[in-house]
Formats: C-alpha cells, sequence, structure tokens
C-alpha cells in the first residue's frame, strides 16, 4: 500500500524548527485529508500540523517535548491509490530522497541531504503537488546548485536569477543541467533582442541591490505652498530641485539614516551628495550633485538643468558619476502616483515623489472642505540600517521642509 509522511511544514518565513506538544492520534487511526494531527509549536505561535490526504496512521516518528527541524518526517500514512489521485499527492514510497538527476550530481547532493544530528528521521522525497507541499528546510532544493550546473551557468554567462523560472526535476525540486539544457531549446524559437550595456548595467545594479532586505514607507504631502512660491519665481524650478534640497538638508540634520552597512559598523556620509534619476534611453542614469545640504534651491538650478541635459545625451561628467548617498526619483512626471523605487547598491535611501492631485482637505478655519493639491512621497530604505519608524520621521521632516519652500 501507498506511504505518504506527515512533514513538519513550514511554519512561517524565519521558523527552522518546532516543538511537538501534543499527538493527536495514534498508530492504527484513520484520518481524513486536512485533519489536524500534530500540535506544534513555535518561537512566536501554537500551530496544528495536518494530514495531506485521507488514510490510516501507519507509525509516529516523533515524541513529545521534543523539538524538530521543517521538513522532518513526523509519521507516516499508509493510503489507497484512489485517496492519493483524488487529493493530488504523490506518495513517497521509499526512494531515495538525491537518487533522481545524474549519476554525477547524486554523489554531490547526498552531503546537502544529510540526517540532522540527534538521530531525526531522513526528509524522505515528495514531489510538489497541486496541494503545495512544502520542499524540506534540511534540504537544498531550488537553491542548490551542483558544481556540474554552475560550471554549465558560467559557460552561458547566467545567474541564478535567470533560471528562476526553471521548474526542477531534481530532488527537492533543484534545476538539474538537463532542465536548464531543456528550457533553452524551449525559448529558442521565441521572439528575442539583445540587450543594451545600459540595460545590463540596471540589471546587475539592480540585482545586487536586492541583496538586501529594503522597506518602503510614504505619506502624502501638501504642495500648494510650494507651487505658489515657485509660481513668483523666475525663472521657475523645476519641483525636483526643491525635493534634492529638502532631502538633502533632512538628511544633514539626521546622517546615520543614510549611513551604510559594513560588517559591525554604520558609515555615516562624510557629504551630502544626492543624485537624480534621469529615464534614458533603454534605462536610468544618476548624476549626482554635490553638498547639496549647503546650497539652496536657485544655486542648483544651473547645475541640477545641465546634468540632465548631458544624462539624456549620455554625457555625464566624470565629477558628476557616483559617489552619492541617496537618490530622488520623480516618477509623477509619468502620471503615476505612487511606486517603490529600488536604491542603488552604494545607496541606503531613495526618495520619490507621485503626480500631484487635487484632492477635498477639510479647514478648521473655513470649516469646510477645500481643494488641496497633494503628492505621494515614498522613502525605500535599506532595513538593516533604519527602521520604519525612523524613515517615516525622515519623511515628516522632509514634509515640514517642502511647506516652507522659501527656506530651501
Amino acid at each position: 500500500m501507498p506511504e505518504v509522511p506527515i512533514l513538519m511544514p513550514q511554519l512561517g518565513e524565519s521558523i527552522a524548527e518546532a516543538t511537538i506538544i501534543r499527538l493527536n492520534v495514534s498508530v492504527g487511526d484513520q484520518v481524513v485529508a486536512d485533519q489536524e494531527v500534530i500540535e506544534v509549536e513555535t518561537n512566536k505561535a501554537t500551530m496544528d500540523v495536518t494530514t495531506l490526504c485521507g488514510g490510516t496512521v501507519r507509525e509516529l516518528l516523533v515524541e513529545e517535548g521534543v523539538s524538530y527541524p521543517v521538513g522532518t518526517v513526523l509519521g507516516l500514512l499508509d493510503v489507497t491509490e484512489e485517496e492519493a489521485t483524488r487529493t493530488g499527492v504523490q506518495p513517497g514510497g521509499t526512494e531515495d530522497p538525491v537518487s533522481s538527476g545524474s549519476p554525477a550530481e547524486a554523489e554531490e547532493a547526498r552531503a546537502h541531504f544529510a540526517t540532522p544530528e540527534g538521530g531525526a528521521h531522513e526528509p524522505r522525497k515528495v514531489e510538489p503537488s497541486i496541494r503545495g507541499l512544502s520542499v524540506p528546510a534540511g534540504m537544498k532544493g531550488a537553491h542548490y546548485l551542483s558544481p556540474r550546473m554552475k560550471a554549465r551557468m558560467d559557460e552561458l554567462g547566467l545567474r541564478a536569477a535567470d533560471i528562476s523560472a526553471i521548474v526542477g526535476s531534481g530532488s527537492g525540486g533543484r534545476v538539474t543541467v538537463e532542465d536548464l539544457e531543456q528550457f533553452l531549446e524551449y525559448i529558442s524559437t521565441w521572439p528575442h533582442s539583445q540587450a543594451s550595456p545600459m540595460r545590463l548595467s540596471v540589471a546587475d545594479s539592480m540585482r545586487r541591490s536586492w541583496s538586501r532586505p529594503l522597506a518602503s514607507v510614504g505619506r502624502p504631502v501638501a504642495l500648494d505652498n510650494l507651487l505658489n512660491y515657485r509660481r513668483s519665481l523666475d525663472p521657475k524650478p523645476p519641483l525636483t530641485i526643491f525635493l534634492l534640497r529638502a532631502f538633502g538638508k533632512a538628511l544633514s540634520e539626521e546622517p546615520a539614516s543614510a549611513g551604510y552597512l559594513i560588517g559591525e559598523k554604520i558609515v555615516h556620509p562624510r557629504a551630502f551628495d544626492i543624485g537624480v534619476a534621469v529615464q534614458v534611453e533603454d534605462g536610468v542614469l544618476v548624476p549626482v550633485l554635490r553638498q547639496v545640504d549647503t546650497r539652496n534651491v536657485g544655486e542648483l538650478m544651473e547645475e541640477y538643468l545641465e546634468l540632465v541635459r548631458r544624462a539624456r545625451e549620455r554625457r555625464v561628467p566624470e565629477e558628476n558619476t557616483g559617489g552619492g548617498i541617496a537618490t530622488v526619483t520623480n516618477f509623477g512626471t509619468f502620471g503615476l502616483m505612487w511606486g517603490t523605487p529600488i536604491p542603488l547598491p552604494s545607496e541606503t535611501l531613495i526618495l520619490g515623489i507621485g503626480a500631484g492631485k487635487k484632492k477635498p482637505s477639510w479647514s478648521e478655519e473655513e470649516d469646510k472642505f477645500v481643494p488641496v493639491t497633494e503628492a505621494d512621497l515614498v522613502l525605500t530604505f535599506d532595513h538593516r540600517v533604519v527602521d520604519g519608524g525612523g524613515a517615516g520621521m525622515l519623511l515628516n521632516r522632509l514634509n515640514d521642509l517642502l511647506q516652507e519652500p522659501e527656506n530651501l
């Protein structure tokens, strides 16, 4: 009779193990699909382990009061072929967890699938099904790339992110060389174009940026004071200059917010140089304005306009390339209300602003709703350096500064 394991599921993104609190069934009991059979406790909550399908409890392999890692086989069910088919579960049988794939890769993989210390039952191979079985955490699964696979990817100039669309047929869902070759053959007849050097540069930068824990917060900002003040100026500075100036001033008051984590140290900025994102053909360039905290809007405007023009020609001066501590992006120019920009790998922060829109706002003085022009400010930050509260306070300070544009 086919057997199906009862696995310790992935109970949370950061949870690696759970303690058995209570066994709700005994050997020989009949169970149905999704029945709560074992109660477990993590460092965050008490939860229940359920069955994947109906059957008879053949064996319970754990003890109450003992902790087991995610992916451990907690017990075994005897199931009928009909029940397995009905619930979409592929019986595990007694297959070696690392026996699939080529013989050359099998031996390399076994070291990564070793039985945990303490004699815990070795995770059995369970094929993913429509019920979404978890891949045992003790197995590298799709994250494990064999030396042979890495060598082939190097030959093709591929990175791990490039093969994320491939469904692996190896143990625990890992992608094999055969899977890769089959995928490349499958897409070989699709329409394609060569990525430009600019596109490849942006892709590499974003890949490195995304290796950090990034988060975004946002808040609305009233623009009426700023827009009225801007109308009184000749020439009229672009809105982005006011944002640059306010950002530089706010960061100079709280420089740790723009720090960079290196090991166990936060390196603080020595100058408040801020870049501005400029959309160009097939990419984005970020010319940097130096010492934004010490120069007012009028002093920044001429250089800003020149750098934007040079960026669109792809001729940014060397002295304005790199070295920024943060970036400003005005995605509102594309009619977008909200976005989650990603900071450059060398920066902790990026500030974005959406398109302005008239909204009704209650006026206590006039005792009625009045039209107010608002836009959303969005700050994306490296959560290792800045917390949500700190990011929120930085946005609030930016809002205050923008309400007094004449002081910028």
